[in-house]
């Protein structure tokens, strides 16, 4: 037996999980594939490969990385020797001080590190410890991005050497958009890579130019993902072609712009995407956002509420007048959460307005109004047009500055319910901002119904989740849990499949902090509480923070601890 795995051999004998004549069947089994020994183990079942990545960082000094999350070099990539990466299931991610990084299953294999040495001017070459899932994935979708993306753009990148003049004359009839130019690569690769944000849920894409290297990258459950690299000499029709499909001025390089494309993915449905470009350094960085309301669940068993949660939230926006805030980053679910609740007010018998920037989810039977600042329409004069137009319920996109919140704030007290959002981290926090924006606190206590802060973690794959026993009881009860459910709670984490394409995690759910504004919440609000005295008040009134619901979803086997502790705070 090797004696770089004897620590392997041992475990997988002490767990039971085989026999030691197991394991040497599995050894010679490798010899005669010339296969990684670590690797046969988990092809034939005997070990998984979340537990050979735990074990091996029990026995080395090397670091776990999550493949999930890391940002690879571009440049490494670039240069990497794909029969190497292959063959050892080993990735380069980034170089430092003459050393180079490398995401590995295997740190005891001596003979792949090396290898990776003399593929650069490297010292040494350090292995950071990945799951073998998600490293053959990520091997997998380095290489069939790089195939592809070199055939489509092969016969494109010899005309370039060929001929410059050539590659201007092309450019200039993309930029006119005839219909002989449909075929053209460039136009191939950028509507390839919208439908295919499409069809992945993506929410987001972003084109990254760089010195030597051009990127592209999906935003999906939260995370981006690098899904392509184009050739970096063709990164100026890229822009242009999004910039003509976006309706910009492709000879404004130095400013931002903003613009919208519509795209026909059939013949009754069109997906908007909100496009903005930003001058970089090496160029234009463009980053379009999909519109597409069609997509968004509103089913409010959906959002993922406790059942104290779901009926604080239905009561508040059922009463006749008040305002209701939604507050949390950017991309945590705030719309789809007010326009759950819209959708179950829009009855033939109220009159619903709303004001966005832009409008993201269309909903039959309301009202809804495109904020355009440039031309006057702001939230302020929005608002004050709804007023107007006999309201019964008003949407506000944001509260931005004091004039909207006075104006919302007005309608609320006046027989209108007023719903919004605004950007802060949880529900005190969002008492206070509205202190500071010169609203008065009396005004205040008196208008708000109901604030809910919420934040968006990612959910386990259910066909591959995995129990995660580390996690002691004493481990669980400093993370918020009580100490009877420390002793029974079950905890999963990702490992990553074929269904979840190796990220361990499919689709989101919400974890909120509801809180209804009651008499002696009201009350401390005038009295000029700080924010730790209204989380106080809050705890003491049984109303869950975001730590707390997120645990919740932690109990339910739907979420990591990891992912709960990514998007909240003690």
């Amino acid at each position: 037996m090797q004696s770089q795995y004897d620590h392997l051999v041992n475990e997988i004998v002490k767990s039971k999980k085989a026999s030691a004549e197991q394991v040497q069947e599995v050894q010679t089994s490798a010899m005669k594939k010339r296969s990684s020994f670590p690797r046969q183990l988990v092809a034939e079942g005997l070990i998984g490969a979340t537990d050979l990545m735990m074990i091996n960082y029990r026995y080395s000094s090397a670091p776990v990385i999550d493949m999930g999350e890391v940002l690879l070099s571009q440049e490494l990539i670039s240069k990497a020797d794909e029969k190497m990466v292959r063959k050892y299931v080993a990735i380069p991610v980034f170089e430092r001080g003459g050393r180079l990084f490398v995401a590995t299953f295997d740190p005891f294999d001596k003979v792949a590190l090396e290898a990776f040495k003399y593929t650069g001017n490297f010292s040494s070459v350090e292995p950071l410890i990945a799951n073998l899932d998600q490293l053959e994935q990520m091997v997998e979708d380095i290489f069939a991005g790089r195939a592809d993306i070199d055939d489509l753009f092969a016969h494109d990148a010899e005309a370039d050497e060929a001929n410059k003049q050539k590659e201007l004359e092309e450019l200039s009839k993309l930029l006119m958009g005839g219909e002989q130019e449909e075929e053209a690569p460039v136009v191939k690769y950028v509507s390839e890579m919208l439908l295919d944000a499409i069809r992945t849920g993506a929410s987001d894409l972003h084109f990254e130019p760089y010195e030597h290297t051009y990127r592209v990258r999906f935003r999906k459950d939260g995370i981006l993902r690098e899904v392509s690299n184009p050739p970096a000499n063709i990164t100026h029709r890229i822009t242009a072609r999004l910039k003509v499909m976006s309706g910009m001025d492709i000879a404004e390089k130095r400013v931002p712009q903003d613009g919208r494309i519509k795209l026909p993915v059939s013949d009754t449905k069109v997906i908007d995407f909100r496009v903005n470009t930003c001058p970089t350094l090496w160029g234009e960085k463009i980053v379009l956002r999909i519109l597409d309301s069609s997509a968004a669940s509103l089913n409010i068993e959906m959002l993922g509420f406790s059942d104290q949660q779901k009926a604080l939230y239905l009561d508040a926006i059922k009463k006749p007048q008040g305002l209701v805030l939604v507050t949390g980053p950017t991309g945590s679910g705030k719309t789809v959460s007010l326009y759950t609740g819209l959708s179950i007010l829009n009855q033939p018998t109220v009159n619903i307005s709303t004001a966005e920037d832009p409008v993201e989810i269309t909903l039959p039977g309301i009202n809804q109004v495109n904020i355009i600042a440039k031309t006057g329409m702001t939230f302020a004069s929005a608002l004050r047009a709804f007023l107007r137009q006999d309201p019964d319920i008003i949407m506000v996109g944001e509260i931005r500055d004091l004039e909207t919140a006075e104006i919302a704030i007005k309608a609320a007290q006046t027989g209108h319910m007023v719903l919004s959002t605004l950007h802060t981290n949880d529900v005190p926090q969002t008492v206070q901002r509205l202190a500071n924006m010169g609203v008065p606190q009396y005004n205040v206590a008196a208008a708000v119904q109901l604030i809910m802060a919420q934040r968006l973690v990612r959910r386990l794959c259910p066909s591959c989740k995995t129990r995660e026993r580390d996690w002691t009881p004493e481990k669980l009860v400093g993370l918020g849990f009580s100490e009877a459910d420390a002793e029974e709670v079950k905890v999963y984490g990702p490992k990553g499949c074929e269904r979840c394409g190796g990220q361990g995690y499919k689709g989101r759910a919400g974890v909120y902090q509801v809180v209804k504004i009651t008499p002696e919440l009201s009350e401390m609000i005038m009295q000029k509480a700080t924010s730790l005295e209204l989380a106080e008040q809050c705890q003491r009134e049984g109303f869950w923070d975001l730590r707390q619901s997120g645990l919740d979803k932690v109990k339910q086997g739907l979420t990591s601890i990891s992912e709960v502790l990514r998007v909240t705070v003690d």
